[in-house]
């Protein structure tokens, strides 16, 4: 592993913990002492992502996560929210099976959990993934999601109520 500071090849590792799909490790520089963390996550297999224009990508974590995130900025959600959301996301498609998956299916996803996660990063992310072209689709899908039923966040002025779980996100009592 290669230090982040010197950049030094040997390091030892001080402590290892499992962490449902993860496993952190606390690791000690041989080189200059400096201590860091990395996590290790099993890899079934490769997923390939076919976009919109028929082109095939591997599946990048790191992708989703920044799109989640650029949605999710400056909101109120629990510590490590998001990080749990993206597992959940990544470990549903692995769990499919498949060895490649549509980019639209991905953005489906992530727009069903946001909707129950934040109702600001839902509308942020629908607004660049469904492509509004004007203010009237915008003003669509406000409404639908103020008809729709979705739990509301504790932290979240509610829009309405209803009781709901999605499973990639999890219960909603945190």
């Amino acid at each position: 592993m290669k230090c982040p500071y010197c950049g030094g090849l040997e390091s030892r590792v001080i402590d290892s913990r499992g962490l449902d799909e993860v496993i952190r490790r606390r690791r000690k520089c041989l080189a200059c002492g400096a201590r860091f963390t990395t996590y290790e996550r099993i890899q079934l297999h490769n997923i390939f992502v076919i976009k919109k224009d028929g082109r095939r990508e591997e599946f990048n974590r790191a992708k989703l996560s920044l799109g989640i995130r650029k949605a999710c900025e400056k909101r109120p959600l629990p510590t490590g929210a998001i990080d749990k959301f993206i597992d959940n996301i990544e470990a549903a498609l692995y769990k499919e099976g498949r060895t490649e998956v549509s980019s639209s299916h991905i953005g489906d996803l992530v727009m069903e959990g946001l909707k129950e996660l934040d109702h600001i990063a839902y509308i942020r992310f629908a607004s660049v993934y469904r492509e509004f072209a004007d203010i009237g689709d915008f003003k669509q899908t406000v409404d639908n999601l103020a008809a729709g039923g979705v739990v509301t966040p504790a932290n979240q002025l509610p829009l309405l109520s209803s009781e709901s779980v999605n499973p990639l996100i999890g219960p909603q009592g945190r």
